[in-house]
């Protein structure tokens, strides 16, 4: 059940609303219009790994526990396997 952004083409508001169901008619919680239209919107997604593209996590849990790099005096991440 995803979040999707919409638009009101009639009082041009922009909200976002759950969806339960692929064509489902939305309304526009200001002004009640169904001329609604879906907008692309832009997908984040966090993956929780010590290793994110290449990069270490600034917050991310090693092998041992610590708590990501901050608290590592090994100077690189293949120090921390």
């Amino acid at each position: 059940m995803p979040i999707y952004e919409f638009l009101c083409n009639k009082c041009k508001r922009e909200f976002e609303e759950l969806v339960f169901k692929e064509n489902e008619q939305v309304q526009c919680p200001d002004c009640g219009s169904q001329d609604t239209q879906k907008l692309m919107s832009a997908c984040k997604f966090r993956t929780g790994g010590p290793i994110v593209l290449g990069k270490p996590s600034s917050n991310a849990i090693t092998t041992r526990g610590k708590a990501g790099c901050a608290s590592c005096s090994g100077g690189n991440c293949s120090s921390c396997g």
